[in-house]
C-alpha cells in the first residue's frame, strides 16, 4: 500500500524522537504525549465567529461542552450544528485536543459545531461514556433555540472512538432515545470491538495505531469481554441499521479500524441508509488532526464540509 509522503514524514519524526507507544503507558502518560503533540501536529487554530464554554447536566454530574459559530455568521441566526465527540480512543483527548479541527470545520461548513467533553476511561467505563454523550445530545437539542441552531439540521459526528460514538447515537436517534438526527460523520470509526477484521492483522507496528495499542484502548474502556457484543460499544453489531441517518463514512488504509469501517459503510448501504464511502489509500489513522504536516488533513475537512451540506440539504 502507498504511504503519502507526508504521512511517512510525520512516522518518521514519531520514531526519531523515540516516542513510546501509547499501550506501554499509563492512562495519564498517554495523555500527556497525546497532548504535547498538538503544538507538533496541529495547525493554528482558525478565527471564529465565536466561540464559548457551556455545560450540559448529564448522569453524574455536568459535562462540558464548547460552541464553535462559523467565521461570519450573523449572532442569533439558527445555523445548522454539528455535535462533535472527540476521539482518543476513550481514554485521550478533551476539547482541547479537536479545539483546531471544530473550528476549521464550523468555517468550511458554514455551520455550528459543539464538542463534547465526555468523561473518559479507565476512570469511567462504557457505558458512561454513552450516557455522558447521549445526555449532552439531547440536551443541546432540546436547547436549540437559545443556543441558536437548528435542530431540524443536526448532524452527529467523531474521528476514531468519537466515531464510534456518534454512531451509537445516531442509532439511538432512530430508536427514539434521542431526537431525530439528520445526518452522522463518521471519521475512521471503531465499529467492532472484537477486534476480528484483517486489518488488524495488517496494521501491528509502525503507525501511531496499531492492533496492540487499539487493545489497550479497548481494555481500558469495556468492563469485559460480554461489552463487545453490545451494540453500544460495537455499533457493527445492531441487529438493524435500517432508518439511520444519512453518513459520510471516512477510512484510510493504514489504520487497524480500516476494514470494519468499510463494512460499516457497505451494511449502511445494503440496508437502505444513504452512505457515501470516502476512501483514503494513502493514509493514516488520526490524519485528521496532523494538519501541521499532512496536507491531506484540509482536503478531509473541506470534503467532510461538503457532506454536511449535502446531508443538510
Amino acid at each position: 500500500m502507498i504511504l503519502d509522503p507526508d504521512a511517512q514524514r510525520v512516522l518518521d519524526m514519531i520514531k526519531a524522537a523515540g516516542r513510546p507507544t501509547f499501550n506501554t503507558l499509563t492512562p495519564d502518560e498517554a495523555r500527556a504525549f497525546f497532548a504535547a503533540g498538538r503544538t507538533i501536529m496541529q495547525p493554528d487554530p482558525p478565527e471564529v465567529a465565536e466561540v464559548r464554554d457551556l455545560e450540559a447536566p448529564g448522569p453524574n454530574g455536568a459535562v462540558k461542552l464548547r460552541v464553535y459559530r462559523a467565521f461570519g455568521s450573523a449572532p442569533g441566526t439558527a445555523l445548522p450544528v454539528l455535535i462533535y465527540y472527540h476521539g482518543g480512543g476513550w481514554v485521550l483527548g478533551d476539547l482541547e485536543s479537536h479545539d483546531q479541527a471544530c473550528r476549521a470545520i464550523a468555517n468550511a461548513a458554514g455551520c455550528c459545531v459543539i464538542a463534547v467533553d465526555y468523561r473518559l476511561a479507565p476512570e469511567v467505563k462504557f457505558p458512561g461514556t454513552i450516557s455522558d454523550s447521549a445526555a449532552a445530545t439531547r440536551w443541546i437539542l432540546a436547547n436549540a433555540s437559545a443556543l441558536a441552531i437548528d435542530p431540524a439540521r443536526a448532524a452527529v459526528g467523531g474521528d476514531s472512538a468519537g466515531g464510534n460514538i456518534a454512531a451509537v447515537m445516531a442509532l439511538m436517534a432512530r430508536d427514539g432515545y434521542l431526537p431525530k438526527i439528520a445526518f452522522q460523520l463518521l471519521i475512521y470509526p471503531a465499529t467492532d470491538m472484537g477486534m476480528g477484521h484483517e486489518s488488524y492483522q495488517r496494521i501491528t507496528e509502525g503507525y501511531p495505531l496499531v492492533a496492540s495499542t487499539m487493545k489497550w484502548f479497548i481494555d481500558h474502556y469495556l468492563n469485559g469481554s460480554a461489552d463487545v457484543a453490545d451494540w453500544r460499544a460495537s455499533p457493527l453489531r445492531a441487529a438493524s441499521l435500517a432508518g439511520v441517518a444519512p453518513a459520510l463514512v471516512v477510512t484510510c488504509a493504514h489504520d487497524p479500524l480500516c476494514d470494519e469501517g468499510v463494512e460499516y459503510a457497505r451494511r449502511l448501504d445494503r440496508e437502505g441508509v444513504s452512505v457515501t464511502h470516502l476512501h483514503y489509500n494513502d493514509q493514516m489513522h488520526g490524519f485528521l488532526t496532523m494538519g501541521k504536516l499532512i496536507r491531506a488533513s484540509q482536503s478531509l475537512i473541506d470534503m467532510l464540509a461538503v457532506g454536511l451540506r449535502r446531508g443538510w440539504g
